[in-house]
């Protein structure tokens, strides 16, 4: 298979996928990349159509499916998924349509399939919109990196993130006639793998609200608030989330890895 998207994967072990937010693309992994390869783990990092190095396609898509093709081409029957705001939606849909194929997750400030948006998130979007029509693109990169980051981002984070969110903005406004994506209804209640859910103090009520509610929709979920974390806490303090991720699914992995042996 051609894949039309591009990733980095490095390592060996069991299998870790990290999906970005739709603030950012792959390159938001840098500060975890190394130190997962070196725990042990087989790394994956795609960029969804339309971000990153991967332009959109002029059909609709659907990037669950991609990420699952992406597996299937790498040789991976099971992997978990570390997940990043939008990406914790792609990765909660994978873990309800194939839950045979997800060892665990981490939501990192993850979105949620079927969530209805606040006033204040549907406030941002309406106001993205608004400056994107004028053509006011700089503008609306400035209103993501001061709404998505915390006040521990560095002036270099907000920099990187800046550089994200205008590679997709310029990718995204450069898409053919026909591009777009699909969206699956999924059972939430089909969700077996162990997840950590990680939400910020500092970010937006909608992600807080839906890392609360996830312990009692999957079967196996812990919920951690970080006090100090806007909705990009692995690029605000990234030692701090990189640690919190190696304890997780160094227990999470071994255990899901008992059990597949039994």
């Amino acid at each position: 298979m051609t894949l039309e998207y591009d990733y980095d994967a490095t390592g060996d072990g069991p299998a870790l996928v990290l999906l970005h937010s739709g603030v950012c693309d792959r390159r938001m992994w840098d500060p975890q990349w190394a130190a997962l390869v070196d725990a042990g783990y087989r790394v994956v990092r795609p960029d969804f159509r339309g971000f990153g190095e991967t332009p959109l396609p002029d059909r609709r898509h659907n990037d669950a499916e991609d990420v699952l093709d992406l597996l299937d081409t790498l040789g991976i029957e099971r992997a978990a998924l570390i997940a990043s705001s939008y990406g914790g939606e792609v990765a909660v849909e994978i873990a309800a349509r194939r839950p045979d194929r997800v060892t665990a997750m981490v939501l990192l400030c993850g979105g949620l399939p079927g969530h209805q948006p606040t006033d204040a998130l549907r406030e941002f979007g309406e106001r993205e919109d608004e400056l994107l029509e004028a053509g006011d693109v700089d503008g609306a990169v400035e209103l993501n990196v001061e709404t998505w980051l915390g006040p521990d981002a560095d002036a270099a984070v907000r920099e990187v993130v800046r550089g994200m969110q205008r590679r997709a903005f310029d990718v995204q406004l450069a898409a053919p006639e026909g591009a777009g994506r699909n969206k699956v209804e999924v059972d939430l209640a089909a969700v077996e793998a162990p997840c950590l859910a990680v939400s910020g103090g500092r970010d937006l009520a909608d992600f807080r609200l839906i890392a609360a509610r996830l312990p009692d929709l999957f079967a196996d979920t812990r919920h951690v608030e970080l006090p100090w974390a806007g909705h990009l806490p692995s690029l605000e303090r990234p030692v701090e989330v990189t640690a919190l991720l190696a304890d997780f699914l160094r227990e999470a992995v071994l255990e899901s890895s008992f059990r597949s042996d039994r």
